[in-house]
């Protein structure tokens, strides 16, 4: 296997979790943000506040994009097998 065909593997990988990753850190990062602001309106400094509302966002988004998370896991693990056949 040459060094080549690993770096591609590699870089495979990172943009597959780049991709699956955005959506949940990005919408957990919207809720921070609005959270933030209502608290500095409010001043309301409860350091807990932003835990529930995240931990709601990212449930939602998981159940909304889960099953296109596990299609482009399934095809990365198929492509990594298939290859790995060539080999």
């Amino acid at each position: 296997m040459s060094e080549q065909l690993l770096m591609d593997i590699f870089s495979q990988a990172l943009v597959i979790v780049l991709k699956v990753a955005a959506p949940l850190l990005l919408v957990s990062l919207a809720i921070g943000l609005i959270v933030s602001l209502f608290q500095t309106l409010t001043s309301i400094q409860e350091s807990t506040l932003t835990f529930v509302p995240k931990l709601l966002g990212v449930f939602v988004v998981l159940m909304l994009a889960g099953a296109w998370i596990l299609k482009n896991m399934e095809e990365f693990t198929r492509e990594i097998f298939i290859f790995s056949n060539y080999i």
